[in-house]
């Protein structure tokens, strides 16, 4: 698998012009000038923002393919694998590339971590509106615009602060997508605990442990990060703290219902470790397991 460490390396691959930056690239694609970019899988030490209409082609990124992508931002992150297949464009489209020692020094080298997108699927790609898609499209030529000019002290700054409202305004869209998709599809918590109840009733726990946010994730068809964003956007928590207060909400059960002593207990719910079944507990119900147990009795 090829893997690039520079721009330029990855330029030359692709048969592209050099980069006007070593360290920032860009690249606008046409219907008529489609993005002939390596066909093979390939990591990189860049982030990719991109935009594109697709009439044809495949896009894999996070090991999963997505056939006709029409209308979506995707994001990539370094050394993530992508493959972008015999794309044809239906309208305009771009990929910008950032590579990381761009952000050094700069408070975007941490923000960009902070941006959950990066680690979805592409089958999670960002669908944007009409009026979405002129805000993405304002913001890539404000940074065409500064690129192509002689760079100067200020150069850097406003590139970044352009990529950064592009960041911002898609964590907004993504909410707002949240939203449509839930309305579409139903409440994707319903489902969650739907999900973590068969856990319990057929007896994976025993077979399995504990349940984890990718094994529910990929039990719903979607990847850890996005999940936990929309539970997020319903509930306010993210899929590791609603399966705590579930597992804490039947331990609270067995300390009613059984003579199990909390060790007991511990195992029954898949904890391997007592005492930290104890701590989750005390984190989520304010006391110890012994404690609530003798609230009870009085």
């Amino acid at each position: 698998m090829q893997h690039f460490k520079s721009l330029s390396e990855f330029n030359r691959y692709n048969g592209f012009p050099p980069p006007e930056n070593p360290l920032l690239g860009m690249v606008e694609c046409s219907k008529v000038d489609p993005c002939s970019i390596i066909q093979e899988e390939f990591t990189s030490d860049f982030y990719a923002i991109m935009f594109k209409k697709m009439k044809s082609g495949v896009v894999l990124y996070g090991r999963t393919k997505y056939d006709h992508d029409n209308g979506s931002l995707s994001f990539v992150k370094p050394r993530q694998i992508i493959q972008l297949d015999n794309i044809e464009l239906e309208e305009n489209g771009f990929i910008i590339y950032i590579h990381e020692d761009y952000l050094n020094g700069h408070g975007l080298h941490n923000e960009i971590k902070k941006y959950g997108y990066f680690d979805y699927e592409a089958n999670e790609a960002l669908h944007i509106s009409a009026r979405e898609e002129e805000i993405i499209w304002d913001l890539f030529y404000r940074i065409k615009s500064e690129y192509n000019n002689n760079t100067d002290e200020y150069s850097r700054d406003i590139i970044l602060t352009h990529i950064d409202s592009i960041l911002k305004y898609s964590q907004r869209f993504y909410k707002r997508q949240f939203i449509n998709r839930k309305q579409l599809s139903g409440k994707t918590i319903s489902k969650f605990n739907e999900l973590l109840g068969s856990y319990f009733e057929n007896g994976q726990l025993k077979e399995s442990g504990l349940p984890t946010v990718k094994t529910m994730a990929d039990s719903l068809n979607l990847s850890p990060r996005y999940l936990s964003d929309m539970l997020r956007q319903e509930t306010g928590k993210t899929a590791i703290e609603l399966i705590h207060i579930y597992l804490i909400t039947e331990a609270k059960h067995l300390l009613q219902a059984s003579e199990n002593t909390v060790a007991e207990i511990a195992y029954l719910l898949g904890f391997e470790n007592p005492p930290y079944f104890t701590r989750l507990f005390k984190k989520e119900a304010g006391m110890t397991p012994n404690e609530y147990r003798k609230q009870l009795l009085n």
